[in-house]
């Protein structure tokens, strides 16, 4: 990771960014730029969202112990600038806190470093290995593994997901399964196999081409050293008990052993966070509003994408559990999607600020 960041950043000598929640990636990406630069200013940014969890404290106190210039971004109405953000991914996604902070980012500086890849490398989605392997068994088929994998995502499906589409696009879960096939039909142990769906599935299907859509946008250098390719490599290599501890549910055992030596553990927290917005509170705040204002005249209802019925029975109702909110969330993304590069009605520059 050193080797990366010196390769990386090489003899710059301004100021360098990090994107700094409280959590042990980041924090360890910082405690090793700070030793190999220690006079550059770096800038550091944490995100803190309205009515959610808020982690800006404890990374205040880790910027101070490496002596960052420290910033703390507001976000007050995380879909407002949505239209831009999918206009420059290209796909439907809602959940894009990261151009926000890229965004930031470059009024302060024009190269930045991030601990993206730990969780998926090094064992950190410890509340999934845990409910798999209550519902899996040695002896488990394919198919039980990733029906389990599945039930480890609730809040990325919802129990009636077949009737969300309209009839003409029938959803079958056939589909899904076959995605998710060859990570679970091969001779690896159970808890590897889930290491391989989440590195495909979440790093590098998800989080990588998305973010790799936003610096280029901003023309922004983003640096992870957690990802670098020797790295990739030895976390294939080193045993699993090195990642995730069944007995204690404690997760990136390697890393958090890495960041004992800055004594910083105090100030570090253990429990998967990251920069995350509590979707309840901002769907009743001001997300429901707006997906009604662009439901109202749905071009996925008019095209027959989405089953209105099903819209229309959870989109008014106000005690919707998580599930159903994420949901109207993306499909809200879909709208969104569907009406910048289909239809072409709506404009990138456009504000949800209903």
């Amino acid at each position: 990771m050193r080797e990366t960041i010196s390769q990386e950043i090489g003899t710059n000598t301004g100021k360098i960014g990090i994107s700094l929640s409280s959590g042990i990636d980041s924090t360890l990406i910082l405690a090793l730029l700070r030793e190999e630069y220690p006079s550059n200013e770096i800038e550091s940014i944490s995100v803190k969202f309205s009515e959610s969890t808020d982690e800006t404290n404890a990374s205040q106190k880790i910027s101070e112990k490496f002596q960052t210039n420290h910033h703390i971004l507001e976000i007050d109405n995380f879909l407002e600038e949505l239209p831009k953000a999918i206009s420059i991914v290209k796909q439907p996604f809602w959940d894009l806190h990261w151009y926000y902070l890229v965004k930031k980012m470059k009024d302060l500086t024009n190269v930045f470093l991030s601990g993206d890849g730990g969780d998926e490398l090094f064992g950190g989605y410890t509340f999934r290995y845990k409910k798999f392997i209550e519902l899996t068994a040695e002896n488990s088929t394919t198919r039980e593994k990733i029906i389990a994998y599945i039930d480890c995502h609730e809040r990325d499906w919802v129990p009636d997901q077949e009737k969300l589409f309209h009839p003409e696009n029938k959803f079958l879960w056939d589909d899904i399964y076959k995605i998710l096939e060859p990570y679970f039909d091969n001779s690896l142990s159970p808890l590897t196999q889930v290491f391989l769906a989440d590195y495909n599935g979440k790093l590098l299907h998800n989080m990588q081409p998305l973010y790799s859509s936003i610096h280029k946008h901003f023309d922004i250098q983003n640096i992870a050293p957690i990802q670098n390719k020797r790295l990739l490599q030895f976390s294939c290599e080193i045993p699993n008990r090195l990642k995730y501890d069944s007995d204690t549910n404690s997760g990136k055992i390697l890393l958090a052993r890495l960041l004992e030596k800055f004594n910083v553990k105090h100030l570090v927290s253990l429990k998967k966070q990251g920069f995350s917005v509590n979707t309840i509170n901002m769907w009743k705040s001001y997300g429901k509003d707006i997906f009604l204002h662009y439901f109202d005249k749905s071009r996925l209802l008019e095209d027959k994408i989405i089953n209105s019925d099903w819209i229309k029975q959870y989109a008014s109702k106000n005690d919707l559990n998580v599930r159903y909110v994420n949901k109207l969330l993306g499909i809200l993304a879909l709208e969104i999607w569907y009406r910048i590069f289909i239809t072409n009605e709506v404009s990138p520059d456009e504000k949800l600020d209903f």
